[in-house]
């Protein structure tokens, strides 16, 4: 992509949330630190919808469309006996497909078979995991703020990782609690401290699929495995949010639990 002139950039103010941020203005402040994050704008990368030309702001009576351009036909999914939620689905231009690679053993550490890897988006630093602490004042009483080193340990049927995760806020919401981090390794909090969430609740992730070894659809729950996982284990979430892009298929899975 050629060096952008940031001030010529006009950001469509449609809070799609394609991009990671809840509003344009918020993915307008990380664009200026961070430019290579224009791709993450459905509307203005160039594999969007704009080619790198933002849209008119659309009239309150019309409701925006979303091109009906890659719509999927119909394809049963090899992993019906594994998630079992397959059976008798329709694709409504909602899915997307894969190749898988024949080296994919589709196995996790424990012999269990899951249906797509989960990556994380290039420019982070870890996978993106939308959290919430057992008690969320916690947000507040630490005073979170983005680009704070947490540790905490997702506890119970969110998730029950006996893993303690580590990672770097990347969104926090003090009205609620909630905040999103991009979860790392420990030698981070060790270099540089942090603050102890203790118990969480994991919500959801977001992150990218470039492998899975069947159909893609909104509204199913599958078998996946975040390439970064420690423990190498299958998770189980329900897919709620697809978007194509550069880097593979954007995906936000939530109603999350290990095994």
């Amino acid at each position: 992509m050629k060096a952008l002139d940031l001030e010529k950039i006009e950001l469509p103010g449609l809070n799609c949330g394609s991009c990671g941020f809840r509003t344009c203005d918020e993915f307008g402040e990380k664009l200026k630190t961070n430019p290579s994050i224009l791709k993450r704008c459905t509307f203005l990368s160039d594999n969007g919808i704009g080619s790198m030309k933002a849209p008119s702001k659309p009239k309150h009576e019309k409701k925006h469309e979303a091109p009906a351009a890659h719509a999927v036909k119909e394809k049963s999914c090899p992993s019906q006996a594994t998630c079992g939620n397959c059976s008798g689905a329709k694709s409504v231009g909602t899915g997307q497909n894969f190749v898988a690679k024949s080296s994919t053993p589709w196995l996790d550490s424990l012999g269990r078979e899951f249906d797509f890897y989960l990556e994380h988006f290039p420019e982070d630093v870890g996978p993106r995991e939308i959290i919430i602490p057992h008690n969320p004042m916690i947000t507040r009483e630490m005073d979170i703020k983005v680009g704070d080193v947490l540790i905490g340990r997702p506890l119970g049927m969110s998730c029950g990782c006996p893993i303690t995760h580590c990672g770097v806020v990347v969104s926090v919401d003090h009205r609620t609690g909630v905040m999103t981090w991009c979860v790392t390794g420990p030698l981070g909090p060790r270099e540089k401290g942090y603050k102890d969430l203790g118990y969480y609740i994991a919500e959801g992730y977001e992150g990218l699929i470039t492998d899975a070894r069947c159909e893609i659809k909104i509204g199913m729950r599958y078998y996946f495995q975040p390439r970064m996982c420690m423990l190498q284990w299958r998770h189980s979430g329900l897919v709620n949010y697809i978007n194509r892009s550069p880097e593979g298929t954007q995906v936000r899975v939530e109603g999350l639990w290990i095994g």
